[in-house]
């Protein structure tokens, strides 16, 4: 198998495990939303106020989380979800994957929200140092285009290092017991690394990558309800402006949520991109770059058109 049909096979790996119908996104009575641990998306499911909105048209809300963007796309692909937002990378391995798709919307870029650590005693000093070294990731995550950036820069590929595909929390545990040399990691999880254990930074994404966010929608879906989708949108660039005006309300909100302190969650926030906007040229042109990074480097099989997914409605 070729290092594209593998990361493919990898993507596709988990989709056995979700359940799930299309039925819910003919009849809309209910929309399903994937979620992560953070981001605006987890706001908007506290305060329970996109619940509140669409009461009044009969439509229910359900809430499911995954781990990382590849597994929340997963359950896109299989029809478990209509509704979701990920970061960068996913939904280019997911259209390459052939997972019915659209872009609906995408916040600010947010390059130091995303990073490259190592342990705060490591002999490692700069991107180029990493040549050798275990490295791990998130296969197919945002940070997946940040390292493949950083190696370039450096005179490095993915092949001048070993790469370690590991969910964020199986990732904390092996830098933290030194069974990798780095981590290539997004925040909250990065803030609560360096609070935790010391971290240094060798890069974040300032100049490498943007770390951008994108809402996503099943393709079937969003053609059938542009409106409930137009709704969701601003309920989310509602909460998105106040959260912005609001941080460490935020970080009270969700320090239960996600088992971090106020203080990291605070850091975190004061990182993140705020607002919600439809794909302009830039955002179109900044995923088909990573698209055609990833299909240059074997990473997906086939070259990917970023433009066929993005939505027009009533197209």
């Amino acid at each position: 198998m070729n290092t594209a049909s593998a990361c493919i096979a990898a993507f596709l790996l988990a989709i056995g495990s979700f359940g799930g119908s299309l039925a819910n996104a003919a009849d809309a009575t209910t929309i399903r939303i994937g979620v992560q641990k953070y981001g605006t998306l987890v706001i908007v499911e506290e305060q329970r106020s996109l619940e509140t909105r669409l009461a009044a048209a009969g439509i229910s809300v359900v809430w499911k989380e995954f781990p990382a963007g590849p597994q929340l796309l997963e359950a896109m692909s299989v029809g478990a979800i209509d509704f979701g937002t990920t970061g960068e990378a996913p939904p280019v391995f997911a259209q390459a994957a052939q997972t019915p798709l659209v872009y609906v919307g995408v916040e600010p870029a947010a390059p130091i929200g995303e990073a490259i650590i190592v342990p705060k005693d490591s002999p490692i000093q700069s991107v180029a140092d990493l040549k050798g070294k275990r490295v791990a990731l998130n296969r197919g995550s945002n940070v997946h285009y940040l390292l493949v950036q950083a190696l370039a820069g450096a005179g490095l590929g993915p092949k001048d290092i070993e790469s370690v595909y590991l969910a964020p929390a199986d990732a904390r545990a092996a830098f933290e017991r030194g069974s990798v040399d780095a981590w290539v990691i997004w925040d909250p999880f990065l803030t609560a690394a360096q609070a935790a254990t010391g971290a240094r930074v060798v890069t974040d994404a300032q100049g490498l990558a943007p770390n951008r966010q994108y809402y996503l929608a099943r393709r079937d879906f969003a053609a059938a309800h542009p409106q409930l989708l137009n709704d969701v949108l601003d309920e989310i660039n509602r909460t998105d402006h106040w959260a912005e005006q609001h941080q460490h309300e935020v970080a009270l909100l969700l320090a239960p949520r996600t088992g971090l302190s106020v203080p990291v969650l605070d850091l975190a926030l004061s990182r993140l991109g705020y607002g919600v906007a439809r794909l302009d040229e830039d955002a179109i042109q900044g995923q088909q770059r990573i698209a055609d990074s990833f299909y240059k480097l074997g990473l997906i099989p086939k070259p990917v058109i970023v433009r066929d997914a993005v939505w027009v409605p009533n197209s």
